[in-house]
């Protein structure tokens, strides 16, 4: 059974290096165990209308469940809307590049972007561990992808003001520099432009 859901995404960010990545596992007591495996993958015109946009869409598979969705600015966050789809229907997006979702495809389209123009990019796995802390979630990864490999603190919050506080506090605390962070589909993204720049 297909599900649409939309939801404002708030999350703040920051890239680790080896070192910090192990020192936040250490702080939160995360266990090798409690990593999951997600990999995303990721879609975009030849000429990157969608990244041009400020909007991406993927495709997340997790414990064999497959999730598209599409991103998009909103206000202070991101507003993401995502369906559930099966297997073969992704597949055939990873084959085509087709987009399999009509009320997905047509955001697209109102966004002045062909979705027949869509082609698949590649992927990007993710080793993820997670815990509440003080009104949001933290978010650690550690990602692969195009031959590249960063790791990455999240804080998922409902508040933007209030969660930077907290976020703010918390790298002071463990002594790691606020550095400016993209999101993972942005860092994807340009390193695909770089090499296809690159190959050209």
């Amino acid at each position: 059974m297909k599900s649409l859901t939309q939801n404002i995404e708030i999350e703040l960010k920051n890239i680790l290096t080896k070192q910090e990545f192990n020192q936040v596992k250490n702080y939160f007591q995360f266990h090798d165990s409690d990593f999951f495996k997600q990999e995303n993958h990721y879609f975009d015109t030849n000429d990157f209308a969608l990244k041009k946009a400020g909007s991406a869409l993927r495709i997340r598979q997790k414990n064999n469940a497959y999730e598209l969705t599409l991103k998009q600015p909103y206000k202070d966050g991101l507003l993401e809307t995502n369906e559930t789809i099966d297997e073969n229907t992704a597949e055939n997006m990873f084959k085509t590049g087709v987009i399999a979702v009509d009320s997905i495809r047509t955001l697209v389209e109102e966004m002045n972007i062909d979705p027949q123009l869509m082609q698949y990019f590649g992927s990007l796995t993710t080793f993820r561990a997670e815990t509440t802390y003080k009104d949001g979630l933290i978010v650690l990864d550690h990602s692969h992808y195009l031959n590249k490999e960063d790791f990455e603190l999240e804080y998922e919050v409902s508040n933007r003001q209030k969660g930077q506080e907290i976020f703010t506090s918390l790298l002071s605390k463990l002594n790691i520099p606020i550095r400016n962070t993209e999101n993972k589909i942005k860092r994807f993204y340009n390193e695909k432009y770089k090499q296809k720049a690159h190959e050209s």
